[in-house]
């Protein structure tokens, strides 16, 4: 145990002046599993002792500097005694090394072009490092693990160096990976791009370069020794490879781009799953199926049944349009803009509107069934259970409505605007408030919980296996017990949060203010992966068919690998999207306050 917090679990590695870990951070209940590494030294010469110990702080402030998604996150940094600890993020997973020695044939080539793209992602945010570029100086095999979500995590930033133009630098590096350059004492962006080279190389023909002589790869042409690579995707690792660092290429982004034309030449880039960073605009070439323009704004969430989308506007209007082509069927006017999600019971559709009311009209006319009043606009979405309709109010009471007379049963005060829309179980209603109390009632509207949150709850929540999950406007996504509101886990999101979890097996998406769609393991409350956006994420994520569908207000639909979060593809509207998509078998709905809505192929 390592003051009083860490748990040391397993030995994991060594090397000449310390080891590495797994343990566990006791300070959280949910398991929280973070990599040790410990730095000790025999050296008895101080001024050598002191430039080791100074080596490992440099990691440590290099790393606290970083944000990205493949590069581990620092925690801590402490000493004790003769030794010093660096507390890092666990990487569950394999090196690129324990694969090539666990392997005898060659590696699948769209894999290793894959590791490729990502490696130059992440060498590009490092060259690109303000206020100084930083120069990892070691990609090699066992400096890049492979994830259990599939991509890679550069790891170990020992001899990371911050770039100085016209400066010699200490000869660092390992033999067969490092450039002749390197050995002169230069540290550029060209020296990465050589060892990336020297690593691709091992990986496609499985030769390790320490074992030949040095700067020998033209006498091994991968081709030669690995027919099946592609001799596009071989170019570039050879150029890559140049002795002289003018003829490589000039950054890792160049490189990048060359590895895309590869993937596109071979008709293997929509197989990949690449950083979200690599493709940029390159994946806004999925084009709808049909657009169906509105009268104003379309702020909320579709709704698909039986062949008919049916999308509230604030234009005042609900849509009924055919789902296979978008054309128009009937509308329904109110007076106020729809903000939710239809819902379908038997043959009416049931919306609220801002005009105070909740509405129920025939799903094959369009004429109305009946109507709600409540003594303020209703921006919650309705929940149809149990003969009754649950929907909240701006009144600040959660209302309960017999389906077939429309009459009111009950009501239950919040105390404040409810937004959430409510989650019905087999015996509970669950809903959050503007107050930031999150409640649990029975059916007879009698309040069995209360939890508070620090601010506004305006997600919607799910219930899963006995616990109800949502987010706040304090920051925070929360998952308590459905029977007792007691606090299972909170996870810290970036900014606050009025986007909905949606649960598929053992994860959970959500989005924030902070740009970002997260995706967190409900088990033990750790982040499986995150996506950022280029503003805040307000939708609501969905899971369909592999993927992870959510929007964005910086206008775009986002489509992501739901097991590693990579980007699949964006199409780009003429506006801010602030509702959620909806998917049914091989199309995505949703609208955008471009005034349209879209349909798209998933």
């Amino acid at each position: 145990m390592l003051l009083d917090r860490y748990e040391i679990q397993e030995f994991l590695a060594s090397g000449g002046m310390g080891a590495v870990y797994r343990a566990r951070d006791k300070n959280f209940k949910a398991i929280r599993l973070v990599a040790i590494k410990e730095m000790f030294s025999q050296v008895t010469d101080t001024l050598v002792r002191k430039n080791i110990f100074q080596i490992f702080e440099r990691e440590a402030n290099i790393l606290a500097t970083l944000r990205h998604p493949t590069i581990p996150r620092i925690y801590d940094y402490f000493t004790i005694k003769e030794r010093a600890y660096l507390v890092l993020e666990f990487v569950h997973g394999q090196n690129l090394e324990q694969i090539l020695a666990g392997t005898k044939t060659f590696l699948p080539e769209e894999q290793i072009l894959s590791w490729a793209i990502e490696i130059c992602d992440v060498l590009e945010y490092l060259h690109d490092h303000k206020p100084e570029p930083i120069i990892f100086r070691d990609v090699k095999p066992s400096n890049i693990m492979n994830t259990m979500q599939n991509h890679i995590a550069l790891v170990d930033f020992g001899i990371a160096k911050v770039f100085e133009s016209g400066q010699k630098n200490t000869m660092v590096g390992t033999q067969g990976y490092s450039p002749p350059d390197q050995y002169r004492g230069e540290a550029t962006p060209k020296v990465d791009i050589y060892a990336l080279g020297a690593t691709l190389h091992h990986l496609l023909t499985l030769r390790d370069p320490q074992m030949e002589a040095p700067f020998s790869f033209a006498e091994r042409p991968i081709n030669e020794i690995n027919p099946h690579v592609a001799p596009e995707f071989a170019a570039v690792v050879e150029r890559a490879l140049e002795y002289n660092p003018e003829d490589r290429y000039k950054s890792a982004a160049e490189t990048k781009e060359a590895l895309i034309n590869v993937a596109r030449q071979t008709g293997t880039l929509l197989n990949l799953t690449l950083p979200s960073t690599s493709l940029g605009t390159s994946l806004e070439g999925v084009k709808a199926v049909w657009e169906f323009e509105c009268e104003d704004e379309v702020r909320g969430t579709p709704l698909y049944h039986d062949g008919t989308l049916y999308m509230g506007c604030y234009d005042n209007n609900l849509y009924a349009l055919d789902a296979s082509n978008g054309e128009f069927k009937w509308k329904y006017a109110t007076d106020g803009g729809l903000p939710g999600r239809p819902a379908v019971y038997e043959n009416n559709v049931y919306f609220g509107s801002e005009d105070h009311r909740l509405h129920v009209v025939s799903m094959r006319s369009g004429k109305v069934v009946w109507t709600h009043y409540t003594d303020g606009p209703v921006r919650s979405s309705p929940r149809i259970a149990q003969g009754h309709v649950f929907v909240g109010s701006d009144d600040g009471f959660l209302h309960a409505i017999s389906i077939t007379s429309g009459r009111l049963t009950w009501k239950t005060e919040s105390g404040a605007p409810i937004r959430s829309t409510p989650y019905v179980s087999d015996e509970f209603v669950y809903f959050g408030s503007e107050a930031g109390d999150f409640s649990c009632v029975d059916f007879r509207g009698d309040v069995r919980w209360r939890f508070k949150a620090k601010r506004a709850i305006t997600s919607s929540p799910t219930v899963v296996d006995e616990a109800v999950y949502f987010s706040s406007m304090d920051s925070t996504l929360y998952a308590l017990d459905a029977n007792s509101g007691w606090v299972v886990w909170r996870f810290r999101l970036g900014k606050p949060s009025i986007s909905s979890p949606f649960i598929e097996g053992n994860h959970l998406y959500v989005g924030a203010a902070d740009h970002v769609i997260y995706c967190v393991d409900i088990r033990s409350a750790k982040e499986m992966w995150r996506f950022t956006t280029d503003h805040q994420v307000t939708g609501s994520p969905i899971f369909h068919k592999g993927a992870v569908y959510c929007s964005s207000v910086d206008a775009h639909l986002y489509s992501l690998d739901a097991q590693s979060g990579r980007l699949r593809w964006k199409f780009p509207t003429g506006g801010p999207i602030t509702g959620s998509p909806v998917a049914h078998d091989d199309m995505v709905y949703f609208g955008s306050t471009d005034k349209k809505v879209y349909a798209l192929l998933a």
